[in-house]
């Protein structure tokens, strides 16, 4: 109820009407779900008077299917580990092409600066690889996303060893759109960023507000157990998760020109959007939904 409601903002236990936790069309449109989105979600469930409780997946799916047709594609890294391409000339600087979404050649493309040192996220890299992973490990090839064809030969670890930086060579004529990009290879395709043109970030990753299925009906249960108020009920169903927060992301250049509230999926990651608080000395990112249910 809106009653509730009220009281989550006044206690302090969200940011605000708009905070993209919250269950209003100001807190729906500041986490990036499209006024499509929950039409569709709505023609998913049907117009009816029944008193239904129906699956978040359910909304979180319509959501999915919505920014699929209409999200720019860009590169993120949110959890950043160092890639040296020891082959490549240093300071050189390659303009290459990415397409802003493969669902639509209308919205065009545009460039992403590639240069001898690269962020990629640290989970595309095993020192010793288990036998399925099929991303980056000394002596595997894989391919980044645009660009070029890489093989590890190596890491550096600091003194709790941790990888502080991943050594490369790439194939030079293996670049996106050349004959030598064909070969076959067993490993992915990775997503990347510039070190020298990419721009720090911060990202909001959200998560659902309760963590029970049913807040309205749990929350009488509470108060009629307990004898407790509203707040007092509301602050034990609250899951402490829904909200992280990380500030050591890396994203492509392209992004500081485009306005709050414009879609995006950071490439193998998921969708986002930029927060009505970012500004273009200090991006924010909101976490719409994840690529797969």
């Amino acid at each position: 109820s809106k009653r509730n409601l009220l009281a989550l903002v006044k206690e302090n236990l969200v940011s605000g009407w708009d905070d993209p936790r919250m269950p209003t069309i100001c807190g729906f449109r500041r986490r990036g779900y499209s006024p499509e989105s929950i039409r569709g979600f709505i023609k998913k469930i049907g117009y009816t008077t029944f008193d239904a409780l129906n699956e978040m997946a359910l909304l979180e799916s319509a959501v999915r299917e919505d920014l699929n047709s209409r999200a720019t594609r860009v590169s993120a890294v949110l959890n950043p580990v160092k890639v040296v391409i020891t082959n490549y000339p240093e300071g050189q600087t390659e303009e290459l092409t990415a397409v802003n979404n493969p669902e639509n050649e209308a919205d065009g493309t545009h460039m992403v600066s590639f240069s001898r040192e690269l962020w990629i996220e640290r989970d595309d890299f095993q020192e010793e690889a288990e036998k399925k992973f099929m991303r980056l490990a000394p002596g595997k090839e894989v391919r980044l996303k645009n660009a070029y064809i890489i093989m590890c030969t190596g890491c550096t670890k600091d003194a709790d060893g941790n990888v502080t930086e991943i050594q490369c060579t790439y194939d030079p004529d293996s670049r996106s759109g050349m004959p030598g990009a064909d070969r076959k290879i067993k490993g992915k395709t990775l997503h990347w960023v510039s070190c020298q043109h990419a721009v720090k970030a911060e990202v909001r990753l959200y998560d659902r507000l309760w963590k029970v299925e049913n807040p309205r009906d749990e929350l009488a249960a509470i108060r009629e157990a307990q004898e407790c108020d509203a707040v007092t009920a509301m602050k034990q169903m609250i899951n402490p998760d829904s909200l992280r927060i990380i500030t050591d992301c890396y994203v492509e250049e392209y992004v500081k020109q485009m306005p709050p509230l414009s879609y995006l999926q950071f490439q193998r990651i998921g969708y986002f959007n930029v927060d009505t608080e970012s500004t273009p000395d200090h991006l924010i990112f909101n976490k719409t939904v994840g690529l797969k249910s």
